[in-house]
């Protein structure tokens, strides 16, 4: 089947319901496209009230739709003619489009009218093309379930003839809603909720807590592939790099082991909160469900986040297992993540873990050793790690 499509019609959804400030999301939105589309160097952008139309300049649309799909903000998009608003041009042009479908039996046609003054209703336009496609193929009307839908968009000066509708990632474009820090682990959970932070339109970065020689290098690449999957959302991502080991270790030293995870969680908090501060984040971003471990339990959460007052988004917070599972499939996450390297939250999991931690207690054993040089030391010897979609990084050591 031949390319007869000279352009892309990009649908805003969710978008149009923003009032005096929609033009912000609406430019992110183009900037986003813009860069993930970089590599096709011939597509032109037109940005209007309502849609967003990207000029292929002979450019394959199937090229370009895997991409488009993963730009958020977007509700949907169909490759698409543009013809000059007069009927000839429309008849002629959709009996094309109908002509070029395969295997189609059934169809119907559907005209919207943007332009008020076109002389002729819609109904009168879906009457003109179809009869032209009656006429001249054996293509029969479907007006309930047909095989194809000629969807044609009338406006002022030019007209939109398409057929295929395909879904777009949905949201608000990614950076419109300000930065968050995601607590990356190795786990099924945190890609999850970085994908869905990333989808309400925050960009993020990326902490993980690795504790060398329990955790192997095998486990690090794991996560720098996770923060890869995910990176294609918004084009980047900084992944920073804790050296967690000596820390650790001083909590299973000092702490009642059944404390031990409760106490490493306020510790990453502590750390995670200086290294939002310095990359200028707006909210830490974790994977926590309520409920699936010990650590997440309400009683848990209110002791560990008692050390920071930083706003902390738990995107999948009343998802169940398989849900988040689902997410992660559809988002190419799950078959990393249950890869077999465990990271520091696994290796060193006590066997009665503390559901109803007491602040109390958490105070006292942190005052058994000087956590804040030990924090102080993991900060210092952080390293970061940008990820892009073609898997290259660059080191900023």
């Amino acid at each position: 089947m031949e390319q007869i499509y000279d352009h892309i019609l990009v649908r805003y959804g969710e978008l149009t319901t923003k009032g005096k400030n929609r033009k912000d999301f609406t430019r992110k939105l183009l900037n986003n496209t813009k860069n993930t589309l970089a590599g096709f160097e011939l597509l032109t952008y037109q940005e209007t009230y309502d849609r967003l139309y990207i000029h292929l300049n002979g450019t394959n649309f199937d090229d370009v739709k895997e991409s488009l799909a993963n730009v958020f903000g977007i509700s949907s998009f169909s490759p698409t003619i543009k013809v000059s608003s007069d009927i000839e041009s429309i008849v002629a042009n959709g009996f094309d489009l109908a002509m070029n479908q395969s295997n189609k039996v059934t169809f119907k046609v559907e005209a919207r009218r943007h332009d008020k003054q076109f002389f002729m209703t819609s109904d009168e336009i879906n009457r003109a093309v179809a009869t032209k496609i009656l006429q001249n193929s054996e293509l029969t009307v479907d007006v309930h379930n047909p095989d194809l839908r000629v969807k044609v968009e009338v406006r002022q000066e030019f007209t939109y003839i398409m057929a295929d509708v395909y879904k777009g990632a949905g949201g608000y474009p990614v950076s419109s809603g300000g930065k968050g820090l995601l607590l990356l682990s190795g786990g099924i959970d945190s890609p999850v909720a970085g994908y869905l932070a990333q989808k309400r339109g925050i960009e993020i970065d990326c902490v993980h807590f690795s504790s060398p020689p329990y955790t192997s290098d095998s486990a690090m690449q794991k996560v720098l592939d996770l923060a890869q999957i995910i990176s294609k959302y918004q084009g980047k991502i900084r992944v920073h790099v804790v050296p967690f080991t000596k820390l650790q270790l001083a909590i299973y030293d000092n702490c009642d082991e059944s404390y031990a995870i409760t106490i490493m969680r306020r510790m990453m908090l502590r750390i995670s909160e200086q290294l939002a501060e310095k990359h200028k984040c707006l909210a830490l971003v974790t994977g926590e469900s309520v409920g699936q471990v010990a650590s997440q339990t309400l009683h848990s959460m209110a002791a560990i986040n008692e050390v920071t007052n930083i706003p902390i988004l738990r995107p999948v917070v009343c998802y169940d297992k398989l849900e988040i599972i689902d997410v992660s499939i559809k988002i190419d996450t799950y078959a990393t993540s249950i890869l077999p390297f465990e990271d520091c939250c696994t290796i060193f999991t006590p066997k009665k873990p503390v559901t109803r931690p007491s602040l109390k207690k958490c105070l006292y054993h942190e005052a058994k050793f000087d956590f804040e040089t030990l924090i102080a030391e993991c900060l210092e010897e952080t390293r970061t790690t940008v990820v892009r979609p073609a898997k290259k990084e660059d080191n900023l050591f």
